[in-house]
């Protein structure tokens, strides 16, 4: 722990750096609430250097752990211990079932998705739901993880999919209603921040890991580009979606007046 904390120290040290350099060097002012701003600091040096700890301690190994279990030849083929020569992506449906669960459960959880959110709906005085851009943003998390998986279980090229991705993305900015464009590509950073990039990593290094004839630095990395790329069409489809009943049912009322 004591380790963890000196780094932490060492990471945040250029931030705080900066931050006094240009308020003391450059604006030439006094730093106000200077007690409230270290003791935030403190606040933020021991939050870092618990959550990595803790990062270390469990979501790395429950990561890992867990794609290893799912992978087992006894698990795929009901008790039998064979040793599968040649994959068979239709054996791993159970690794698809749980990327899926933990991209939706991990992305409704983010602070910072949360965060977002809520400004949102302020900001558009309530014509963007809080629940609605979270659910959305989740459920393309959800779909990125599991075609991840997917990826890594076929051992097909990333780059084919990231192109296919960007090619909708592409189309749909010229179509979504430009209310909604940031705030899509937004959605895209903030689904992939403290709760769920360290489950998706240890789940894509873990499937690598166990899945035959897969390599954990060609085939385990690339699972957070699907994570940061699929919440940005989500969130433009669901504009989409409500930008067309909104103007349905405008229609339906004109037609009954």
């Amino acid at each position: 722990m004591l380790d963890v904390l000196m780094q932490t120290v060492r990471d945040v040290l250029p931030i705080a750096a900066v931050l006094f350099g240009f308020q003391v060097l450059v604006l030439r002012r006094r730093i106000p609430n200077l007690r409230r701003v270290l003791l935030g600091f403190v606040y933020v040096l021991v939050g870092l250097s618990l959550f990595l700890q803790g990062l270390e301690q469990a979501l790395f190994p429950l990561g890992r752990l867990m794609a290893e279990q799912l992978t087992r030849p006894e698990f795929l083929y009901d008790g039998a211990a064979v040793h599968a020569i040649t994959t068979v992506w239709t054996d791993y449906v159970w690794v698809y079932v749980f990327a899926a669960c933990v991209g939706f459960a991990t992305a409704i959880a983010e602070p910072a998705l949360i965060a977002v959110a809520i400004k949102a709906n302020q900001v558009s005085a309530g014509a963007i739901g809080v629940w609605g851009l979270r659910v959305a943003v989740a459920l393309g998390v959800a779909t990125g993880i599991t075609l991840g998986a997917f990826r890594i279980v076929t051992g097909l090229p990333l780059h084919y999919f990231i192109i296919a991705g960007y090619v909708v993305v592409i189309v749909q900015t010229a179509m979504a209603p430009r209310l909604i464009v940031p705030l899509a590509y937004d959605s895209g950073g903030v689904s992939t921040s403290t709760v769920t990039v360290p489950l998706v990593a240890a789940l894509g290094l873990g499937l690598a890991s166990n899945v035959p004839g897969r390599s954990p630095l060609l085939d385990g990395f690339g699972m957070i580009a699907f994570a940061c790329l699929f919440p940005i069409i989500t969130v433009m489809g669901y504009a989409q979606i409500s930008h067309w009943r909104a103007r349905r049912r405008r229609d339906e009322g004109v037609d009954n007046e």
